[in-house]
């Protein structure tokens, strides 16, 4: 399975032949600045964590030139179906078996609305099982109690936490969320961003190393395999 980072919280999954394309925010991130073509990307899933405009502003365009089914809680999910993607409603604790593998939808503690206005339903976070890897994506989220459920059913590979702080955890809330996950390997995301997420890359990643963890902070197009 490789993860592609595509900056802000957006990743490229491509795991058991297929493409899965999490919360696309692209063209309006000043950090991408032209690296990424999202006419390059052809996912055949769109995984949306929640509705606000960092996480969808992309969603349309890419879902109707690739045909992408769009994965997410009920709201986002019909909201669009309502206007010509096919999709895939989950909610809270349902999982679902897919052509790749399966997706569990968690809770996330956040808001959830689109730019213009429409209800989000509430945030979430989705739990990917796939060629025998189990992977936590937890879109934007406060820590939670919530989290120590998941170790219960998964020994997970990889969490992706967001760190940028203000909006989000921070990278001290989000070393905590590594602990209740039970998971020593993270994948940093939705940091620097903005004014408000700039964090110290080095800092943070002495944090996580004091603790015996790896975290890790890819450049705009890195990869890893898990």
């Amino acid at each position: 399975m490789q993860i592609t980072f595509l900056g802000h919280a957006t990743l490229l999954i491509e795991t058991a032949g297929k493409r899965l394309l999490v919360d696309p925010f692209i063209s309006g991130n000043e950090k991408v600045d032209g690296k990424i073509d999202i006419k390059d990307l052809e996912p055949d899933y769109i995984l949306v964590t929640h509705a606000h405009q960092d996480h969808t502003l992309d969603v349309e365009e890419i879902g109707k030139m690739s045909n992408a089914t769009v994965v997410s809680n009920f709201e986002i999910a019909t909201y669009y179906e309502n206007k010509g993607l096919k999709a895939h409603p989950m909610n809270h604790g349902g999982n679902w078996k897919f052509d790749f593998g399966t997706l569990k939808y968690v809770n996330a503690i956040h808001t959830s609305s689109f730019a213009d206005g429409t209800y989000g339903g509430q945030p979430g976070g989705f739990i990917l099982s796939s060629e025998g890897k189990h992977i936590y994506i937890a879109g934007d989220t406060a820590l939670t109690m919530d989290m120590k459920l998941i170790p219960m059913s998964f020994h997970l590979d990889l969490a992706v936490l967001p760190i940028g702080d203000n909006f989000t955890m921070g990278v001290d809330d989000a070393l905590l969320a590594s602990d209740f996950v039970e998971c020593s390997r993270i994948l940093g995301c939705h940091y620097d961003t903005f004014g408000y997420i700039v964090i110290d890359h080095d800092q943070a990643i002495q944090k996580f190393s004091k603790k015996g963890k790896e975290l890790i902070l890819l450049e705009i197009g890195g990869a890893l395999t898990v």
